[in-house]
């Protein structure tokens, strides 16, 4: 196993390293697809859901064989509705569909060779290096944690995964979505100049609420409703925004070297909402003295904008319009086609990574994106700055040592700037 990177520097150095794409022997189904892409799910709730009809769109000779999740209801649902509309690409026999904490270990040992990794994002270090070590093609949703501790795993997966040629593909659909990828270019060869500032958003209104049941134990009812939980989802910032700010990171060609922010919780007060912020506002200083603000919440009433901007020395990109403009505010150039599906053509491209034998491994990139947004939280929290390299190895481990569904599982104090330590 590969010491994991210490510094900024290093963790860059060994993204260069690991090489997005390379021309490398995988294991491989055939490239006239004569063999069956063989799918597992683990995580049957909405993405997971929403991941298996994708891939089932995504290439001929596709099957999904396995679902695993923690609630039966859970993947009752997905089963029985892929058994109704995509019947001809399924073969779901109750002896390949597995319920409970340890389902994803028994849907492993299947001879699924296409994982998909849906569930509350705390649980994906853990599900990523269990994929990586039976031999699995990952897809994987993200963020890909939601610590410092989970991102190190991350990175032993991502390296580990390249020993054994195996493909891993992010859920972070804007690097396979076509305008995203033509205006990215432009901004690389130069139209913008040199970056100096930056911005980007996801603001919206509040999202889904679960109140706790009779009979339900803390664990089940934190599972439940995991978006309000650190453990589980990493607060919006890290299970969201995570989008905008890998957007950041791929124009910029970097990652930042520290970060201060503000945060709180302004209108999701009650115990419901659990322990996360329902607003953040982080100023990014990435190299060269380049700062980019990041702003994220989920409060009613409030204007929506999900979207990214540079500003340049020869002009200004709305990255998520596809337009760059001259300082004067003059059309330079506007993406003149049309828009892919990305959430299909993530699997599409992992598809064909396989059965070409090129080795496609997007880890490595959404760790550090992943990363941003626990930076991003980490300074909002504690009112403190941290730096990319206090986050990256922070010991701050928030997953449970042991699972169990009658544990006892306190909801943490909601996180005070200037009174939460940065650990």
């Amino acid at each position: 196993m590969q010491k994991t990177p210490s510094t900024r520097r290093d963790f860059l150095k060994t993204a260069a390293a690991g090489a997005t794409i390379a021309a490398m022997n995988v294991p491989l189904v055939h490239a006239d697809g004569s063999d069956t892409i063989k799918v597992g799910v683990i995580g049957c709730g909405g993405r997971g859901s929403g991941a298996a009809e994708n891939v089932l769109e995504a290439a001929p000779n596709v099957k999904i064989i396995a679902l695993a999740d923690a609630f039966k209801d859970r993947l009752d649902g997905l089963r029985g509705r892929l058994q109704k509309s995509q019947k001809e690409k399924v073969d779901l026999p109750e002896e390949r569909c597995f319920v409970g904490l340890d389902a994803y270990e028994k849907l492993l040992k299947t001879d699924i060779n296409y994982v998909i990794l849906a569930t509350p994002p705390g649980f994906r270090p853990l599900h990523l290096q269990a994929a990586v070590a039976a031999g699995k093609h990952v897809f994987t949703e993200k963020p890909v944690a939601v610590d410092g501790p989970g991102i190190r795993k991350c990175l032993d997966a991502h390296n580990e995964a390249n020993k054994k040629k195996l493909c891993i593909v992010a859920g972070t659909q804007r690097r396979h979505q076509t305008g995203y990828l033509e205006t990215m270019k432009k901004i690389h060869d130069g139209a913008l100049g040199d970056i100096t500032s930056g911005r980007c958003y996801w603001n919206q209104g509040p999202i889904w609420v679960h109140k706790r049941q009779d009979g339900w134990s803390d664990l089940t009812y934190q599972m439940r409703n995991w978006y309000y939980f650190v453990w589980l989802c990493g607060d919006h910032i890290c299970e969201q925004h995570v989008h905008n700010l890998d957007v950041i990171n791929w124009a910029l060609q970097a990652v930042p070297v520290k970060a201060v922010g503000v945060g709180g919780r302004q209108s999701r007060t009650a115990p419901e909402f659990g322990h996360i912020f329902d607003h953040f506002g982080i100023d990014l200083e990435y190299p060269n003295g380049v700062h980019v603000l990041s702003m994220a919440r989920q409060i009613t009433g409030t204007k929506g904008n999900v979207s990214e901007a540079l500003t340049g020395t020869k002009g200004f990109c709305q990255v998520n319009a596809y337009s760059i403009r001259d300082p004067k505010g003059g059309q330079i150039w506007k993406f003149p086609g049309r828009d892919n599906s990305p959430y299909t053509q993530e699997h599409t491209d992992l598809i064909e990574a396989i059965r070409t034998g090129k080795q496609l491994n997007e880890l490595k990139t959404v760790a550090e994106s992943t990363l941003v947004a626990i930076m991003g939280r980490l300074a909002a929290y504690t009112g403190q700055e941290v730096t990319w390299e206090a986050a990256l190895n922070s010991k701050e481990d928030t997953f449970p040592k042991s699972l169990s569904w009658d544990m006892s599982l306190p909801v943490p104090p909601v996180a005070v700037p200037g009174k939460t330590p940065l650990i």
